[in-house]
């Protein structure tokens, strides 16, 4: 068969050397091997080397490996097989997707002798056609959309309650700008998060947007997206206040018109004046699929009123269609 692409995830430095150097040997002509110390690293050089096949360890700093597989299979269709010391997780990693299980070898790495990489060699080769071995009742659900922002204000705390309660993975990442006093966004996104499905937390400084999690953008921060569209991160600053706000849903919404673009869909909800209307419009521009709150069940149809009239808003809606509506548009 024609060269075969492998990314190796593992958190040993020596390790990742040492297997990579060996069983290239062993790999059809024209093979390459990319490595990869942490899940993160590893979902980035997923989209730039594009993998066959990935081999993936477990325990590892930041993510353990079935946690990664579990989401990675939400939005990528990436054969993998799990080499692990663990051996009691085989059956998790198969549940959790992988198309197959190989306890590491024995001792040093530099023990392991010929016959370990010409099955693993073997292996790699037949998982390189298969597909992800999905939990049963789970099933892969292409994703249309990379990230979903959300702006509210006042009636914002209920109607956004409503909407994540309702809302089922898998969902990219979801970023909300909610007018909320300090110390208030905290407790706000620790209820959500009893309530809801979907992970929320309150937004921190350097946090890299995951999918089926929700940010709450901290009650006395400017919060932004940046980084890239395959490798999203948040901002959050104390900055001056923008329309009068602290955090500002516009400030957040021109960041994801600049860096997601047409992969963004952006939602305004209840609220009193225009914060997020010129944001929700460049998002319009920059390709993003854009929903409101209709008057009937705003508490304040005043942001999403702004919005409607600027021309941002492609589509209305009455809070509870809010939810079907998104999960449908991110997997349409």
């Amino acid at each position: 068969m024609p060269g075969l692409r492998v990314l190796l995830v593992d958190d040993s430095l020596l390790f990742r050397e040492m297997l990579a150097k060996s069983l290239l040997e062993y790999l059809p002509p024209g093979s390459a091997i990319e490595k990869a110390a942490h899940p993160f690293e590893a979902r980035d050089k997923i989209l730039t080397f594009e993998p066959h096949v990935m081999l993936l360890d477990i325990e590892m700093p930041k993510m353990d490996g079935i946690e990664f597989l579990r989401r990675l299979l939400t939005q990528y269709a990436q054969a993998t097989i799990v080499l692990s010391s663990s051996v009691q997780y085989r059956q998790a990693a198969l549940d959790a997707g992988a198309v197959d299980f190989i306890p590491k070898p024995d001792g040093h790495i530099m023990l392991a002798g010929k016959g370990f990489y010409t099955d693993l060699a073997a292996r790699l080769c037949a998982a390189a056609s298969m597909r992800p071995n999905f939990m049963q009742g789970a099933s892969l659900v292409p994703m249309h959309k990379r990230l979903i922002a959300i702006g509210a204000s006042t009636g914002g705390t209920e109607a956004l309650s409503a909407v994540l309660q309702e809302l089922r993975p898998p969902l990219p990442g979801i970023v909300v700008v909610q007018h909320i006093p300090p110390m208030f966004s905290r407790l706000f996104a620790e209820r959500l998060d009893k309530e809801c499905a979907l992970q929320v937390k309150e937004a921190e400084n350097g946090d890299c947007i995951e999918p089926d999690h929700v940010y709450i953008a901290p009650g006395d921060k400017q919060m932004r997206v940046c980084g890239t569209p395959a490798a999203l991160r948040l901002e959050c600053w104390a900055g001056e206040r923008v329309n009068g706000h602290c955090p500002s849903v516009d400030v957040l919404f021109h960041s994801v018109a600049d860096i997601v673009g047409e992969e963004a869909l952006g939602i305004i909800l209840t609220g009193m004046g225009a914060d997020g209307a010129k944001g929700l419009l460049a998002m319009r521009k920059a390709g993003a699929e854009t929903l409101g709150q209709n008057e009937r069940s705003c508490v304040v149809y005043g942001m999403p009123r702004a919005a409607w009239e600027l021309g941002a808003v492609e589509c209305q809606l009455p809070l509870e269609a809010m939810a079907g509506s998104i999960m449908s548009m991110v997997k349409q």
